[in-house]
């Protein structure tokens, strides 16, 4: 019999047979038949029908995107789109829910959306920058918004990030470094003191590491491409602007030159590497070049159609606080959305990888602005921490703090506060959108700072069409076969691709 002392070192229950505290015990069945349990439809479904009567079903939570054949449409249908379901969880429930489109009745969803917005920005093991190696630029781009009053990084604000990543690098996981400006290549200077400082970093301590850079091609030559690639820095963001004359128009350089010729020679030559890289070629647009854009990209097709390191990327010229907002001859947003529909299927039809606001496997997270995440910083070139790349230092309440010699951040609370918020959690109107795991209310905090309105990225409204181009895009890259033969619902995302249960007639599976 245990005594009263014995019983302070090891739980009585522990000397009970197993099955008298609701354990198994050796003669009970290893696999219990599952119990069934009632099921909901995920409020962040998105539901589209191609032309040949195939049900798309994309889920921003889970990032899952099916497409299943007509025979089992108006099945998969029913199961989805009731208010709910009992079963046991085998056969095409089982599938849908492993996949996020049908859930557990209890689920609140708009909770799951704030643990995942917790879990992505309460973290210590990332750390992004966002370093201006010039402020200065050898453009002068008539949508520009920067001021160009500062040039290359100073010398003791590298010597301060270098001790910050220091003082971090071993609590750290993932590094990532984004080189921006005014024209980065016009700060050379700071970015050979300090790629090849955080590219060794990341190696010695194995930690996931990538490098991008926006600049305008100008200076990228053959040797500086290759002395980049050789730091690490393997993504690249450049802008042409269509044809020779409309370029030059949009970006002449400082001295009113042009560059549309040296920046295009430069992809070219880049394109002739080995090396592994991935370049986005920018294209905005206005009333000014929209019309001579499809005759641009027949230019490209020849270089850049059957090189998938090249994607295209269409965006519609803003007012961006530019000296020169007054004169832009900017489209409107209708005609901004018919033109990038237009543009990116020209693109698509001459073999260009194009960059969409839709992509397989985009679920929680993947709309929300850099700014919002608080591992998340820009370096000025005289050490100034902000958050927006749009805001950069004409606005105070973007100016967040100050890296200090030692590396460590003079951070404002409230200032960071602002730009770190998560914003769902007191607008109705995200709370109820299919789309609020992707963009979580905050797809650009600027918006809801200076026009008190909802940020919602194009894709809320564009999701059907967008799921249907991907599918006739897959479709025709496979020619058909892999998916129009398939006897199970073909997951559309990079999923596991197994065999799954044909629909059952819904209302068998009906309460």
């Amino acid at each position: 019999m245990a005594t009263g002392k014995d019983i302070l070192f090891k739980s009585p229950l522990d000397r009970i047979p197993r099955t008298s505290v609701g354990e198994s015990s050796a003669s009970a069945p290893l696999t219990p038949v599952a119990a069934k349990r009632d099921w909901k439809p995920s409020r962040f479904n998105v539901q589209a029908l191609t032309d040949d009567g195939w049900l798309l079903l994309w889920n921003t939570y889970s990032g899952s995107l099916n497409a299943f054949r007509p025979a089992q449409r108006e099945s998969v249908l029913e199961l989805i789109s009731q208010k709910g379901l009992s079963s046991n969880g085998d056969g095409i429930v089982g599938y849908l829910s492993k996949r996020g489109f049908l859930i557990a009745k209890e689920a609140d969803e708009v909770r799951r959306v704030q643990y995942a917005f917790g879990q992505a920005n309460h973290r210590n093991d990332i750390l992004e920058l966002i370093l201006l190696a010039s402020e200065d630029c050898n453009f002068r781009c008539t949508y520009c918004y920067e001021d160009f009053k500062r040039g290359t990084m100073r010398p003791d604000v590298r010597a301060s990030i270098k001790k910050l990543v220091e003082s971090r690098v071993r609590t750290l996981r993932e590094f990532n470094v984004s080189w921006f400006g005014g024209e980065p290549l016009y700060g050379m200077e700071a970015i050979e003191d300090l790629a090849p400082f955080f590219a060794e970093t990341a190696k010695r301590e194995g930690l996931r590491f990538s490098s991008h850079m926006t600049t305008n091609g100008y200076l990228l030559t053959e040797d500086v491409a290759g002395r980049l690639l050789s730091w690490g820095i393997t993504d690249f963001q450049i802008t042409l602007d269509g044809l020779p004359e409309h370029h030059n128009q949009h970006r002449p350089a400082r001295d009113g030159g042009g560059t549309y010729q040296t920046i295009y020679d430069n992809l070219v030559k880049l394109s002739e590497r080995a090396d592994d890289f991935s370049v986005v070629i920018r294209v905005n647009f206005a009333k000014t070049n929209v019309e001579g854009l499809e005759e641009f990209l027949q230019s490209l097709k020849d270089k850049f159609s059957d090189d998938d390191r090249f994607t295209v990327s269409f965006h519609a010229v803003g007012r961006w606080g530019g000296s020169n907002d007054a004169n832009l001859d900017v489209c409107g947003k209708d005609e901004s959305h018919s033109a990038h529909m237009r543009l990116k299927a020209a693109a698509r039809s001459l073999g260009l990888r194009v960059t969409s606001g839709w992509r397989p496997g985009a679920r929680v997270g993947t709309d929300v602005c850099y700014a919002v995440r608080p591992y998340n910083f820009i370096v000025g070139a005289h050490g100034d921490l902000m958050k927006c790349t749009i805001d950069l230092n004409k606005k105070d309440r973007n100016i967040v703090g100050k890296i200090q010699p030692d590396g460590s951040l003079d951070l404002n609370t409230d200032k960071m506060a602002l730009w770190t918020e998560p914003a769902f959690e007191r607008d109705t109107g995200c709370q109820s959108c299919h789309n609020l795991p992707a963009c979580q209310g905050v797809h650009c905090p600027q918006i809801r700072m200076d026009y008190n309105q909802r940020p919602c990225p194009t894709i809320r409204f564009t999701a059907k069409r967008e799921m249907v181009d991907y599918f006739k895009a897959t479709q025709a890259a496979a020619q058909s076969a892999a998916v129009s033969s398939a006897a199970v619902p073909a997951p559309l995302d990079g999923g596991e691709e197994r065999e799954s249960p044909t629909p059952p007639n819904a209302k068998q599976s009906a309460p």
